[in-house]
């Protein structure tokens, strides 16, 4: 088996997550985050419409990591991300931080909005 090293050139991936906490350029944040090539900001969760603001015109695809459990994303973020022309893909968090770090790494324009577990 081959392996090749990971480069994400200036951007920041995801180091870990735990209860309560996601692990993000060695610091760790605690309660929902929403990450972008090179900023970890917080966030209110998925009732917080600002997210869409924030990421409006710098991605094109959030991943909506919903905790533990997949749930959909409500109809008003979800609603306000297509107006924005943002894709949205609603998974656990755990997949999200792998999904994410694997679009970075490919220097897709990606963003993650993320509620721990």
């Amino acid at each position: 088996m081959e392996l090749n090293e990971i480069s994400y050139s200036s951007a920041t991936p995801i180091d870990g997550y735990g209860p309560g906490f996601f692990r993000i350029g060695g610091d760790a944040l605690h309660g929902p985050v929403c990450l972008t090539l090179n900023a970890a900001t917080k966030w209110e969760g998925l009732d917080d419409l600002s997210i869409v603001d924030l990421l409006k015109g710098k991605v094109d695809i959030v991943l909506v990591g919903t905790g533990a459990n997949m749930l959909p994303v409500p109809a008003p973020l979800r609603m306000a991300f297509e107006k924005a022309d943002i894709g949205v893909e609603p998974m656990t968090s755990p997949s999200a931080c792998r999904t994410y770090n694997v679009l970075l790494a490919e220097g897709r324009r990606v963003a993650a909005a993320l509620i721990p577990v």
